[in-house]
């Protein structure tokens, strides 16, 4: 069978998903200048720059955006695809700050465990949050986030695919159902 398609957030729905995001970490944080935004690669670096944007746009104070790798620091490297590790860009020492975690999908929560040893490498922050614009269920780990942008429960063999403008030329979030191998 071949794979279907399906449109979960249009760019019109991820626009407004980002500002509601962004007012979220606008209302729960006490101090803005000590929030770090770190976008996990491949997807979370675009959604931080995205949601730092707009809580500068919406406050009028720039929150410190990084990107970190956690490819060295994964358990699962013998069960998943791997890619070439990118350079972890830490705007700032960690050490009494909030990190604020950011990535596009979390699935079964190894990817945010992996990011919470490597953040720990950067100093010790006074907390680490976690941001997600799609929350898919079947964590095998007790990481749950803390601004979830759509909760979408999927079957296993699903596969959830987020494009941002900046990196893959549109904004939308689909899913993929079916054999994605012809």
């Amino acid at each position: 069978m071949p794979a279907k398609v399906v449109e979960i957030l249009s760019e019109e729905e991820i626009r407004r998903t980002i500002t509601r995001l962004a007012s979220q970490i606008i209302e729960k944080s006490e101090d803005l200048s000590q929030i770090v935004l770190l976008g996990i690669y491949t997807r979370g670096v675009p959604l931080a720059s995205l949601i730092g944007r707009q809580i500068e746009m919406l406050e009028n104070i720039a929150v410190l955006v990084g990107a970190i790798d956690v490819t060295f620091y994964r358990d699962d490297l013998d069960r998943v695809r791997t890619r070439t590790p990118a350079k972890t860009k830490i705007p700032v020492d960690l050490t009494g700050k909030t990190v604020i975690l950011v990535d596009d999908v979390i699935y079964k929560g190894r990817t945010i465990r992996a990011a919470l040893n490597a953040v720990i490498e950067y100093g010790r922050p006074e907390k680490i949050r976690l941001l997600v614009l799609v929350d898919r269920g079947h964590r095998e780990l007790p990481i749950h986030p803390d601004f979830i942008g759509k909760k979408l429960p999927t079957a296993k063999e699903e596969q959830v695919q987020v494009y941002f403008q900046d990196v893959d030329g549109k904004d939308a979030v689909e899913l993929i159902r079916g054999d994605n191998n012809g």
